[in-house]
């Protein structure tokens, strides 16, 4: 049936269109009825039930194809966050979609993707270099076991701490999920790679003590099996429920586990387990102290300026030159002299800072010279005395605002691309160490602690991580985008911007820190900054519960796993 409120021929425009003219319209839910289009335009109208004057219908972007990295900006043009907003998230807030509803994309082709990755993990492996040459059925047989528990921690890996980079983007909008997966993949697969570690085994994680173990390669490489099964275990569980937990602290409890009960109390480096635990406190609350100035600087300097835009656009490469050449320093490969590196890092700095320059004029240059001829108008509603940091300052309207959000958009999407190529090629090792060393111990190559992990060793962590993205990504990207904060570009912006400075901070000074931990509470110290009321308790209390579970769960999980696997290896070797 065709609703009676469909806008007639003389008053027609485009969906797109209205939207765009009417950024506040908000109707309550029992003055709509709902009407679905045609299948292949993937739409939703609701119509405005009123006996008299023209309907105001207005679009669900929720499943729409029409949208595009930009295409909600102009929604909060009144101020960031306002109620109906929030209600609206808290509404749809209900359970987690499957594969094809995130992506918008049909049944049949989840489980063809679902399919194809099965298939190549179970295939690959027999490709591979690392299977073993020369070795008896056993070994390889063993071997084979081997490469798929590191893929299925690998997996995990791609499934849960990716939102560390891509979940702000898609909650604000930056991103759509496909897109954010599509730039996640890539970069996470090169940067596991390019940049993953070459020189790693459990000794150097300094959980578990050496000298406990020689004589019991049986038992370790048991051990190492079991710690990346517990390890992914939870992960998976903590996953399918969209908490975001550290994959660094699943695997470091899972050793504790495994070494406490088979090793003894000497088995376990205490101090190292202390700092792990630390880390609790530490990262959410550096990260949220962080992103809350980050974003009060942002409403200062930016939102209160007498033109928000061109401040915007003049902050975008200042922003990007700091944060490219500190990530620079800290994760690519420079050179060994200080002096070198410092220069190759402020050349990368530069390049990132003169890129972003360019596309902000490019692409937004007509907005920014149209506000700057409305200049009169903003500076009455901007100029506000004493004005302190943390003074609370009303957002810019209309044309400022898409010029602020857009400058952001663009600032975010670049930060999320290189913390992906950075989660790649540092967290991998979580899932191909154990997965190295088990392999080394197998094919009797453990002669002392350091172990070379193989480039195809390194490529199918790669590998692991891009199918849990895909696969299950969404769910936790759902969480630290959606559930605790609503985010938009300068919020997402703050919470990103915030987190990668401090885990790189963090790093240099071999603090205790967790990337997972510090973003969580980075995206709740962008809701702080808004009012306690702006951040779900709820979603909070299940995030810090998964924390505190994850080591003892981890590790009674390898405790058990390794009970079963020696079993079987004694009936196998």
């Amino acid at each position: 049936m065709t609703p009676s409120c469909l806008p007639s021929a003389r008053n027609t425009c485009s969906p797109q269109a209205f939207l765009l003219r009417n950024p506040h319209l908000h109707v309550p839910k029992h003055q709509y009825h709902e009407t679905k289009l045609p299948k292949k335009e993937n739409l939703v109208f609701r119509s405005l039930q009123v006996p008299a004057g023209p309907c105001r219908p207005f679009l669900s972007f929720r499943n729409s194809r029409l949208t595009h990295p930009f295409a909600n900006l102009s929604s909060f043009a009144d101020a960031e966050g306002e109620k109906e907003q929030e209600d609206e998230a808290k509404a749809s807030e209900g359970d987690l979609p499957g594969m094809a509803q995130a992506f918008s994309i049909s049944s049949s082709t989840a489980s063809a993707i679902a399919v194809f990755i099965a298939f190549a993990a179970l295939s690959l492996p027999f490709f591979m270099k690392s299977l073993g040459q020369g070795v008896g059925s056993k070994t390889k047989f063993l071997s084979y076991v081997t490469l798929l528990f590191g893929f299925y921690m690998a997996w995990n890996i791609g499934a849960n701490d990716v939102a560390n980079a891509m979940g702000t983007s898609v909650g604000s909008g930056a991103l759509t999920l496909r897109q954010a997966v599509l730039t996640a993949a890539i970069l996470e697969f090169s940067g596991a790679l390019l940049m993953g570690t070459h020189v790693t085994s459990t000794m150097q994680k300094g959980i578990l003590v050496a000298n406990v173990f020689q004589g019991k390669s049986t038992l370790l490489f048991a051990g190492l099996l079991s710690c990346l099964a517990a390890a992914g275990t939870w992960l998976q569980v903590a996953s399918y429920y969209g908490w975001p937990v550290s994959t660094t602290h699943c695997i470091v409890g899972s050793m504790v586990g495994f070494g406490l009960v088979y090793g003894g109390p000497g088995a376990v480096f205490w101090m190292s387990l202390a700092r792990v635990i630390s880390s609790w406190i530490f990262s959410p609350v550096l990260g949220a102290l962080v992103s809350f100035l980050v974003y009060k600087c942002i409403r200062r300097f930016v939102y209160s300026a007498p033109n928000p835009g061109q401040a915007a656009a003049a902050a975008a490469p200042i922003a990007v030159f700091l944060g490219v050449t500190g990530i620079s320093f800290v994760a690519f490969p420079l050179s060994k002299s200080f002096p070198i590196a410092l220069g190759q890092a402020l050349g990368c700095g530069a390049v990132g800072a003169f890129i972003v320059y360019n596309i902000i004029r490019k692409q937004l240059g007509h907005l920014l010279a149209k506000a700057s001829s409305s200049r009169s108008e903003q500076e009455e509603t901007t100029q506000t005395k004493n004005l302190g940091l943390l003074s609370d300052v009303a957002g810019p309207k209309g044309t400022q605002l898409e010029i602020v959000y857009g400058v952001f958009g663009y600032m975010q999407v670049l930060s999320a691309c290189f913390m992906s190529f950075a989660h790649g090629g540092n967290d991998v090792s979580n899932a191909i160490g154990p997965l190295a060393a088990a392999l080394s111990i197998l094919q009797g190559g453990a002669s002392s602690t350091e172990i070379i992990i193989p480039n195809d060793v390194l490529a199918w962590g790669g590998f692991g991580i891009v199918a849990g993205l895909t696969m299950w990504g969404y769910r936790v990207i759902a969480t630290i985008g959606k559930k605790i904060t609503e985010l938009t570009p300068t919020r997402g912006f703050a919470a990103e911007f915030a987190a990668a400075s401090v885990v790189l901070f963090a790093s240099k000074l071999a603090l205790p820190i967790s990337a997972t931990h510090t973003l969580v509470g980075a995206v709740m110290g962008v809701g702080f900054a808004r009012g306690l009321n702006s951040v779900r308790a709820e979603t909070v209390r299940e995030i810090v519960t998964s924390w505190a579970v994850t080591i003892p769960v981890g590790a009674s999980l390898a405790v058990v796993y390794t009970l079963i696997l020696t079993k079987l290896l004694s009936f196998i070797l």
